[in-house]
């Protein structure tokens, strides 16, 4: 898919996807120190699948159960921590699993660039793109940033300040050594609690085409391929809830832990993207 700058585009979908540009939070701990159908997450039986194999299966189709839902509301909510220092940044809003894209309204928290308040980062995502509102970093308060996440080492799982929940649920296409955990509850639904690891290799050479070279950049920038995952599926396989944590270097190790929930499942909402006269020109600090 390929997203033009100086189009609007208006899409009905499930939610909306607002972000936040992270550099600014990282620079700040830095100096402080296979198709399947939506009711793949059951048995025949009604129960979850609790053997290796099975759960591996099962966790590997929830992308596909998302698809199938169509659209969700989301929360996320990131923490960073680096040299004894922990911010959290959190973001609500929505998104289009079928038209692939999103946006997210992103809080930064009072001390992450020194300051005491801080404007929610707007934030959109599409197949291959990144837009930030209010990015700040010399970036007028009228102007969008455009990002080819692509480019970015981290695929975007990390710098926008929370996960893209389409790339959340496709990097789940590389688990493996899956286990079953058990039956718990997340926003009173009952779900089933998987916990492993995904291979971001792997992921990427098995998630949909519109997401595949943000996982390809993510895999050739993070040091470790291996990332560890708790996920919560509901009886039609759908996620409810997934953590990550990811680990990476920037001036010393910053640990990440990352958790994206979803509810609401079909609620409509209208992604417009920005024209081309909106989109800043200048330098972007990075």
């Amino acid at each position: 898919m390929v997203v033009h700058q100086h189009r609007r585009r208006r899409v009905r979908a499930g939610g909306v996807v607002l972000a936040v540009g992270v550099a600014v939070t990282v620079a700040a701990l830095a100096a402080c120190g296979g198709a399947a159908d939506a009711g793949a997450g059951a048995g025949g039986d009604g129960k979850p699948p609790a053997d290796p194999a099975g759960a591996v299966a099962a966790v590997r189709a929830a992308a596909d159960a998302l698809t199938a839902a169509g659209s969700a509301r989301v929360r996320t909510a990131m923490e960073m921590a680096a040299g004894g220092t922990r911010v959290t940044i959190r973001g609500e809003g929505g998104v289009d699993f079928v038209h692939r894209m999103g946006q997210l309204l992103v809080m930064l928290p009072a001390d992450a660039a020194g300051k005491d308040e801080h404007r929610p980062i707007t934030e959109l995502l599409v197949p291959g793109a990144l837009y930030m509102k209010n990015r700040g970093a010399g970036v007028p308060d009228d102007k969008w940033v455009r990002v080819d996440t692509a480019t970015l080492g981290d695929g975007n799982l990390v710098t926008g300040g929370a996960t893209d929940p389409l790339a959340a649920a496709e990097l789940l296409r590389g688990a493996q050594e899956v286990t079953y955990v058990g039956e718990t509850e997340v926003a009173g639904t009952r779900v089933w609690h998987y916990r492993g690891t995904t291979d971001l290799g792997r992921a990427a050479r098995s998630a949909s085409p519109d997401i595949r070279g943000t996982l390809e950049a993510a895999a050739k920038g993070f040091s470790k391929d291996s990332v560890p995952f708790d996920a919560y599926l509901d009886d039609e396989g759908r996620l409810r809830k997934v953590r990550h944590r990811f680990s990476y270097q920037n001036n010393g190790v910053i640990d990440v832990s990352s958790t994206t929930l979803l509810y609401g499942f079909g609620t409509p909402v209208t992604v417009a993207l920005p024209p081309s006269g909106d989109i800043y020109a200048g330098k972007i600090a990075e």
